[in-house]
């Protein structure tokens, strides 16, 4: 292969990232200024668009063709002309008039089934079709906002519990911090291995949620999913007198082809499984599926939307569209990100990451219940306190459930074992830690040594042990104590 040369090395090395953060300030800057129209009979959707030669104002048209009727100019007044899509707005941003937003209108008569209601898939399938993003024209396109008319938006179950029911139904408190984990090793595990697992982790009186990992498949031969969860049931109810009575969610895997995921979701329950867990975006309907199929069940299994793979959606679609419509399609529980100093370990980050947690958690017409954000990836002892302090503020603590995996399975005691217990230990430490207020005036920065100097000289060994263990590069003895 012959040496790059430096205009073929820097577009490589072009920073997506750091686009999308500037785009994303851009758009909302403007739709607060001038937000997107309303109309009942309308799905509205908002687009960012760079043209190559046309202008916005154009550009509705083609859209319209595409993903709507089929017809440029249909009959005043006809069945064709009310199933047909239309630009509604546009913003230009510059002097081409091909860079900037354009909300378009997709009409209901054209979507609404004969019980007056439409599909994720469907919108979805209308609004983020090729027409959008597979036309060479459109440069770069963007589904940014999705407003859907309330009379419909209450066609949608929403989730079977939501945050408060689920805190309430497992004996948690609105303002009681609460915790999840998930079961490492994440594959090549047998019934009698998650067994043991949960017994461990169940101990532990933090856990509101346990679930398996999108790894450990339902339907193998040394570890079929409902022998999983009635051994995984079963060790719950032996330590239930070590919770303190309280209640605990625990979610096997379920994924497959599409004709046996019911049959699935139907042992599971059977065998005593009170969540479910899909990898949501790989499974489009499902959820909804599952939701309509266990809805009328005395307890409908709360269900966790995995999003794992959401990034190859979210570079056309942005993610608060997509966490709407998986909340009204059913989810009880949907991944963000924790708050931690230096660069994110993952996404979402930033206006993103606020957008998501906002859309999960706002108020929807009609009995739409709020999704539990789940924070998790790389969240750990180091920087609970900072979630735990951003959550008060931005008071959604009784919206959050805290997701440590490795942060608590994988922490070693003083043998050198691996000891949820012991890393259980370490993170209530660190909640106690919170609860004094020593912390809340500390930069984020500083968070972690101050929080090692404070277990080192209260002798909060398994703290210490987890921040070590967790930071390897920190040296507390030689760090300045703030």
């Amino acid at each position: 292969m012959t040496r790059l040369d430096d205009k073929t090395r820097n577009l490589l090395w072009h920073d997506a990232d750091a686009r999308e953060v500037r785009l994303r300030e851009l758009v909302e800057a403007s739709l607060a200024e001038n937000p997107p129209p309303v109309a009942d009979d309308q799905i509205v959707a908002t687009y960012f668009f760079a043209l190559r030669t046309l202008k916005l104002a154009e550009i509705g048209e083609l859209i319209a063709y595409h993903a709507t009727s089929g017809i440029k100019t249909p009959p005043a007044g006809s069945l064709l002309a009310q199933c047909t899509g239309k630009s509604l707005a546009v913003e230009p941003w510059d002097s081409t008039e091909r860079l900037g937003l354009v909300h378009m209108a997709y009409p209901l008569k054209m979507l609404l089934n004969q019980r007056g209601s439409v599909t994720s898939c469907d919108l979805l399938h209308t609004v983020a079709g090729a027409g959008l993003f597979d036309v060479f024209e459109n440069q770069d396109a963007r589904l940014v906002r999705l407003t859907i008319p309330d009379a419909v938006m209450r066609t949608f179950p929403g989730p079977a519990h939501g945050p408060l029911r689920l805190r309430e139904a497992n004996g948690f408190s609105a303002d009681e911090p609460v915790f999840g984990t998930i079961l490492k090793p994440t594959a090549g595990i047998t019934p009698d291995e998650v067994g043991r697992l949960v017994e461990q982790a169940a101990r532990c009186p933090l856990f509101l949620f346990i679930k398996e990992d999108e790894n450990l498949y339902p339907n193998l031969e040394y570890s079929p999913v409902a022998q999983r969860t009635e051994l995984a049931v079963k060790s719950i109810q032996r330590v239930q007198d070590q919770r303190g009575n309280k209640g605990l969610v625990f979610a096997p895997h379920i994924t497959g082809a599409p004709h046996e995921i019911l049959e699935t979701v139907s042992a599971v329950l059977d065998a005593g499984a009170t969540g479910v867990m899909f990898s949501e975006s790989f499974s489009g309907g499902t959820v909804r599926m599952v939701r309509e199929a266990t809805k009328d069940r005395a307890q409908p299994p709360a269900i966790y939307g995995h999003n794992a793979g959401i990034g190859v959606r979210t570079w056309c679609i942005w993610r608060e569209v997509i966490d709407l419509l998986a909340r009204l399609d059913g989810i009880d529980f949907r991944q963000t990100a924790p708050v931690r100093s230096g660069e994110p370990y993952i996404r979402p980050f930033g206006g993103e990451w606020e957008a998501s947690e906002k859309i999960l958690t706002c108020p929807l017409p009609g009995d739409i219940q709020p999704t539990m954000i789940a924070r998790a990836g790389a969240l750990d002892q180091g920087n609970i306190i900072a979630n735990l302090l951003d959550a008060e503020k931005r008071e959604l603590s009784p919206y959050i459930l805290f997701l440590a995996g490795s942060a608590i399975n994988s922490i070693k005691n003083s043998q050198g074992q691996s000891d949820p217990s012991y890393g259980a230990q370490a993170m209530m430490q660190a909640i106690d830690v919170f609860h004094s207020g020593e912390l809340a005036d500390v930069s984020m920065e500083q968070h972690v040594v101050t929080l090692a100097k404070i277990a080192t000289d209260r002798q909060l060994t398994p703290l210490r042990d987890a921040l070590q263990q967790r930071y390897p590069n920190l040296n507390i003895d030689s760090e300045p104590y703030v």
